[in-house]
């Protein structure tokens, strides 16, 4: 008897969710230059150019990002505390925002670790982190086959259902309406906070390797991944 509300249950939140990242994606997405600026003043970063990060220590760089995912994350709770408020009836719309909130995060992290979105490939590649925060595994072969406008949405698609899956197993408690603000808090605050830390692991590999390419060029000693 349980089985198909909790179906369609599942069917809203992935609507919800792929709906968000799309808007993230398509019309909300963050401005690379005025983020720039914004790292620059409020960080006192020398750097002219998101590339410019890798010339940086590696700390400052990785304290960047830990901030970044911590203010996605009360960003993140203070939306759940208020829309949890309304129980189901805000469950849906709640969760939209949680992947605007969540995606502009990773793009952010995108950006600090010195990756733009500017190119198919970089697109592609963000998509690719965002997936793999997610927990699915979106093969290289794939990326490779397939145009940019045809390979996002099916990674939207893909990231959403497996979300979906996540929140179905442990929002439960957001059926209450007023106990379900506390637990929507806490809940959307932890949800960027693990997709932030494994996206961050994406990009800081890729950061390193991109250091050891610059290291050789200068005829310097690379940073091994990890270190």
């Amino acid at each position: 008897m349980s089985s198909p509300p909790r179906s369609w249950l599942a069917r809203r939140i992935e609507d919800a969710l792929r709906e968000g990242f799309a808007r993230a994606y398509e019309t909300l997405r963050v401005d690379p230059d005025r983020f720039l600026f914004q790292l620059r003043t409020a960080h006192e970063l020398p750097i002219a150019t998101f590339r410019g990060m890798a010339t940086l220590p590696i700390g400052v760089v990785d304290e960047v990002a830990d901030q970044t995912i911590r203010a996605g994350m009360k960003l993140a709770a203070a939306e759940g505390a208020g829309m949890g408020l309304g129980g189901l009836i805000t469950l849906v719309p709640d969760l939209s925002i949680l992947a605007v909130i969540t995606f502009r995060t990773l793009q952010k992290l995108s950006l600090i670790y010195g990756f733009e979105f500017n190119t198919d490939e970089e697109v592609a590649e963000l998509w690719m982190a965002a997936a793999s925060a997610a927990g699915v595994d979106i093969s290289r072969e794939l990326v490779e086959k397939q145009v940019v406008t045809r390979f996002v949405p099916r990674v939207v698609r893909a990231i959403a259902a497996q979300a979906s899956r996540e929140i179905v197993e442990k929002w439960t408690g957001r059926l209450i309406p007023l106990v379900s603000s506390a637990i929507g808090a806490g809940l959307n605050y932890y949800f960027v906070r693990a997709w932030g830390e494994r996206a961050q692991r994406h990009f800081r590999e890729k950061h390193l390797r991109l250091r050891g390419q610059l290291a050789l060029e200068a005829g310097e000693t690379p940073v091994l991944p990890g270190e």
